[in-house]
């Protein structure tokens, strides 16, 4: 399912991005008055206002009409891979690009376990390697069990802004953080449960169904 189909009329900007939104946008705006007194303001005027609506459109955070399934994808994206883990438990990896919306949800209804912050590098998404990279690792008490869901920076997104702490509720496609300009989240399926999903794939956060069965 599309992006366009998914989303409903209304749309806002996703939680999270004033500190980057608002100082270039007023500068747009400052520079695009001086213009009115020295056209040679436009040198700066264009280029910023050209910024400012960019990050409008990447900070974009449309309503969603919920997908049905047990685990909805928690991410924007296309699924990168999907790996057996050691533990019996199935990793799928969503790579999110600068294109695709960046608020992510949450793929069950349960409570928030955990929020993990965990330092690391800032290696492209694509990377085998990225696993080490900045990331902040969830955990959600839900009707399956213990779900691990892990937002990973890249190479350009510096920067995870959880939405909620340990102990909060959520519904499912709830949601629950922001990674700004994109990067890869990963969300680990129970022994048992098989991916519905195939590498190559779209998802759309909220909608997209992970799981089969």
């Amino acid at each position: 399912m599309s992006d366009d189909s998914a989303k409903s009329s209304r749309i806002r900007l996703a939680r999270g991005v004033s500190p980057w939104l608002l100082p270039t946008a007023a500068t747009a705006a400052a520079t695009a008055l001086l213009t009115r007194k020295d056209r040679r303001w436009a040198l700066a005027a264009v280029p910023l206002s050209a910024l400012t609506g960019g990050m409008l459109w990447f900070f974009r955070d449309p309503d969603r009409t919920l997908g049905q399934g047990r685990v909805l994808s928690p991410a924007d994206g296309v699924v990168q891979s999907i790996d057996p883990w050691p533990d019996g438990r199935t990793r799928v990896a969503i790579f999110m690009s600068p294109l695709n919306v960046h608020v992510n949800r949450a793929p069950l209804a349960g409570n928030v376990a955990s929020v993990q912050h965990v330092a690391g590098g800032f290696l492209p998404a694509f990377n085998k390697d990225s696993d080490q990279n900045e990331r902040v690792v969830w955990h959600f008490e839900t009707a399956l069990g213990d779900i691990e869901m892990v937002q990973i920076a890249g190479a350009v997104a510096r920067r995870i802004v959880p939405y909620l702490t340990a102990g909060a509720k959520v519904a499912q496609g709830d949601r629950i953080g922001l990674i700004r300009f994109g990067s890869r989240v990963d969300i680990y399926l129970p022994e048992g449960i098989s991916p519905a999903v195939s590498v190559g794939e779209k998802t759309v956060a909220g909608v997209t169904r992970i799981d089969r069965g």
